[in-house]
Formats: structure tokens, sequence, C-alpha cells
């Protein structure tokens, strides 16, 4: 075997086993995937998961998985999720979801499976025209095509910038070292978005001297 060859075979490799590292890292992911293939409409990974995501892999341990997608589509998702039982929240406390169109101030859901008991958490997103909308500032926009990307093993997440924008109302530890861990992957427009945005709803928070 020639030196070329060997090089080619053993980059190949590191490949497959770096690969196979980062997809056992996001096997919670990769259930989510199944769960929602055939669901047309557009979704993604939220909350901490979504920031390992964006790094390409798992900083912490997680105690749950969250998903969002935009609050016209609720009603797709509880069709696609035949067999499973959801919850309403309103005001920290557990109601049933029936077939109600859920409004504003409602954006927070559970769902369970009543075979496996497998839980996931719903996080309903709101859109105007074609611009995503921050639910507790509406000054706070962007379009909806930066509202999410996908990683590289193909699972769609939640930006980083909106993760943290979410996460920036009463930080909690866990918050704060995932604003700490990935600051220094943000491209300077992301910066610039998430400091526009805290500017106008958090004005006095403390992630807005690392946004420069």
């Amino acid at each position: 075997m020639s030196k070329w060859v060997f090089f080619i075979f053993f980059r190949r490799m590191l490949f497959d086993i770096l690969h196979g590292v980062i997809y056992m890292q996001f096997n919670q992911c990769k259930s989510i995937i199944s769960l929602m293939e055939g669901f047309n409409n557009t979704w993604f990974i939220a909350g901490g998961w979504a920031i390992d995501l964006f790094i390409g892999k798992k900083t912490r341990e997680h105690k749950d998985i969250e998903i969002s997608l935009f609050r016209k589509d609720q009603l797709y998702l509880k069709k696609h999720l035949k067999g499973w039982e959801f919850k309403k929240v309103i005001k920290g406390e557990f109601y049933t979801w029936e077939n109600e169109f859920l409004e504003l101030p409602v954006h927070e859901i559970h769902a369970s499976n009543k075979l496996n008991r497998d839980e996931i958490e719903i996080l309903l997103n709101e859109t105007k025209g074609n611009d995503w909308i921050f639910r507790r500032d509406t000054r706070i926009s962007c379009p909806l095509n930066s509202v999410w990307s996908y990683s590289e093993t193909g699972i769609p997440y939640l930006n980083p910038e909106i993760v943290l924008l979410y996460k920036a109302k009463n930080t909690r530890e866990k918050d704060q070292q995932d604003f700490m861990k990935i600051k220094d992957y943000l491209d300077k427009e992301q910066k610039q978005w998430l400091r526009y945005a805290l500017e106008l709803c958090e004005p006095e928070h403390k992630w807005l001297r690392y946004l420069t």
C-alpha cells in the first residue's frame, strides 16, 4: 500500500469514527427525526440541545428535549402524533389540550406517548408574514429563513442567537454556561442581532458586554 493510499484510507477511517461519535452524542435528537418523519411542516430542536447541535458536540447533560414549530402548524403536529397525550401549560399549570387552536399567551405544550411513555416539550413560535416574531417583545423579529439551520447530521435546530434570547430572561446557571460555551462560536451578524434584541428587552443584561 502506497503512502498516499494509506493516507486516504486513514483519513476516511478517522472521518467515519468522528462521524460515529457525533451520531452517538445526538441519539436523542435523532430519535426526534424518526418521530417527525412524514411531518411536512417546519420544526426544529430548541433549548440546550440546539446549542450543542450548533457547536457540533454534546457539552452537557440534558434532562429533556424540546422542539419548536410555528404556531400556525400546531394542529398538524397534533394530527401527526396520533396516540399521544397532550397538555397545554397555562400559568405553570397543566391542562388537557383537546382540539382547540391555542392562542397566546399559551406557547408551551407537553406530549407523552401512551405506549412507551416517551415525552417531548413543544414550544410554539410566532410569525407574521415572512418574519419570525419574538413573543415577549414584538419589536424583535427576523426573516423566517434565518430562524433555523441543520447540523452536519441533518438535524434541524433553532439558531443559537434566538435560543440565547429566550434564555436571557431569568437566566439560570445552565443558561449562563450555555452562553459562555457558545459566545465565541457566534459570527458577527449573530452577535449584532442578539445585542440589538437584548438592548430592547433586557437592556441591563450581563451578556451584552460580550457581544461587541
